[in-house]
């Protein structure tokens, strides 16, 4: 037997024709499925809570934490992403507690964390682990920011637990069907800062390369850098190279510049800031944000720019 709701208009006079009183049923509308926004903001740095020399709401994360939450304040649809070393000197529950949560931990609800190395001077980086719970996942994770695919890496790890995780983010990446991502971890695999390029991620650059991701976002030099796009083995790419931003600006201390790298594009270690980037479905613009003016002359107006998705 057919339904009443297939029978449509005839039903509808039937009913009004021999019961007065009686209402047509009217065929269901169709569920409204809630659209995605296609612009999401992202707030970025690493190395970021100390509160060695003052408390936490003294502190220059405190500085950058201000200047997320006016960010985040000003739009639903932006996030927090953490570049590792978030708290300092051995990232314990107790330092997370006292000096990660009154800064940073305001806006822990949408933040998506990576561990830095300070992280793992705890045991398994057990503190980082109960402080995010589930944000954290098993130390790397992929999601799905506007219409930017993101992904979470962690680069403390060696051996058997980096060869699982090059084998997830390969499927990981085979999987996504986005036009543009952004990846990021703890150590860069470029940097002219005192730790310098580090490469143990090159075989995840090299991954990401691949698939034509745009974007890689480290710390742990506590610099601003920016880099012209590359491949994994250091060379110019202009038309499918990744532009890597070291961000290690989020309050904890400054660090040396050895010397610049090829490709180096901008460089500053004057101040505390968070980079903002504004991810679009086909581009993406960015820009450091400082947090506080010292009143010494950086030299240098803060980096901004935009770029195309490949």
């Amino acid at each position: 037997m057919r339904s009443l709701f297939s029978w449509g208009w005839p039903l509808a006079a039937a009913c009004m024709a021999l019961a007065p009183g009686c209402q047509a049923r009217q065929a269901p509308k169709a569920p409204t499925v809630p659209t995605v926004p296609t612009v999401h903001t992202v707030y970025a740095a690493g190395d970021i809570a100390w509160c060695e020399k003052k408390p936490a709401l003294l502190s220059d994360a405190n500085d950058t934490a201000k200047l997320v939450e006016r960010g985040l304040a000003a739009s639903r649809d932006a996030s927090v992403l953490l570049l590792g070393d978030n708290v300092y000197q051995r990232g314990t529950a107790r330092e997370f507690h006292d000096c990660y949560q009154p800064t940073w931990g305001r806006f822990k609800a949408r933040t998506w964390p990576s561990p830095g190395n300070h992280e793992y001077a705890t045991p398994g980086a057990k503190g980082y682990f109960d402080y995010f719970g589930n944000a954290a996942g098993i130390g790397y994770y992929s999601v799905e920011l506007g219409a930017w695919h993101v992904i979470s890496l962690n680069s403390n790890l060696s051996g058997a637990a980096q060869q699982a995780q090059l084998a997830w983010l390969e499927k990981d990446l085979a999987g996504s069907r986005t036009r543009c991502t952004l990846a990021y971890w703890h150590h860069p695999l470029y940097s002219s800062g005192w730790h310098g390029s580090i490469a143990v991620m090159r075989p995840a650059w090299a991954l990401l390369y691949e698939a034509g991701a745009e974007l890689v976002l480290s710390g742990h030099d506590h610099i601003y850098e920016r880099f012209l796009p590359q491949d994994a083995n250091g060379k110019l790419d202009e038309e499918r190279g990744i532009r890597q931003f070291v961000v290690g600006t989020g309050g904890a201390y400054y660090t040396p510049f050895k010397f610049p790298i090829e490709n180096s594009k901008v460089r500053d270690n004057s101040r505390f800031g968070v980079l903002k980037l504004v991810l679009r479905e086909d581009s993406y613009t960015w820009e450091f944000l400082e947090a506080s003016y010292d009143g010494f002359p950086n030299g240098q107006q803060a980096d901004r720019g935009e770029g195309k998705c490949h």
